[in-house]
């Protein structure tokens, strides 16, 4: 994991390293993080791995303890529920609005947004499928025409990231991802607010529940490998 010195990661990007991490497993909740050998694996010095731990500590993700280090906070389920639940709602209206205001011209380029997902889910990259599908749903808060609300719905979109890129290499979900994807598109295509809005909501708000299937396996498979280890 060592990197040149030239390539040294920033503290948003360790952020986002270890962010990610924690979403996909690697860390129980609880765990203490070793600063010492976190710093070893990504080949940086204490002092981005701190910033970078002091930023995780603004969104939940992690505690830091005085005299005692930084510990993994995992969302329990019902917190993570809740906020899809607010993600699905905002979510929702944008692409309420987005179906009687979207042009000609983003409805272009959320067409080639939709493309690029197939084209990953094809090779079954999720995290790549993640990073298209984040400009698709951008495309949708952009053409509600309201700047406010694409803020908000930026920020919360940002607050779950991990999560909602974890859950897509769970199961099927890329599939049934893309399926939802290809409904949303037709929905504002057709202009139909109603059913836009309705097919939106349910794509993020099963999403929690899908994590968190997710994360049980997760955890599953870690006893299951220390019941060998015995």
């Amino acid at each position: 994991m060592n990197l040149p010195a030239s390539k040294t990661p920033t503290a948003d990007v360790l952020y986002e390293r270890i962010e990610t991490m924690i979403a996909e497993g690697k860390f129980k909740d609880g765990e203490r993080l070793d600063e010492m050998r976190l710093a070893r694996d990504f080949g940086v010095s204490r002092t981005p791995l701190r910033e970078a731990l002091r930023l995780l500590s603004a969104t939940g993700l992690v505690e830091l303890i005085p005299n005692r280090g930084a510990f993994v906070r995992q969302p329990d389920f019902t917190r993570l529920v809740e906020m899809f639940e607010v993600m699905a709602e905002v979510e929702a209206w944008c692409a309420r609005l987005a179906a009687g205001r979207i042009t000609k011209a983003q409805l272009l380029l959320l067409r080639k947004a939709a493309s690029a997902c197939e084209a990953a889910l094809q090779a079954q990259d999720y995290k790549r499928y993640y990073v298209e599908n984040a400009t698709f749903h951008t495309m949708i808060y952009e053409a509600s025409g309201n700047g406010f609300l694409a803020e908000e719905a930026s920020n919360l979109h940002r607050r779950l990231k991990p999560f909602r890129q974890a859950q897509l290499s769970f199961g099927d979900r890329l599939s049934q991802s893309m399926m939802e994807h290809r409904e949303i598109l037709l929905a504002l295509e057709a202009g139909d607010a109603a059913r836009a809005d309705a097919v939106m909501r349910d794509h993020i708000r099963v999403q929690g529940s899908i994590y968190e299937e997710y994360r049980q396996s997760i955890s599953g498979e870690r006893e299951a490998a220390g019941r060998q280890a015995s």
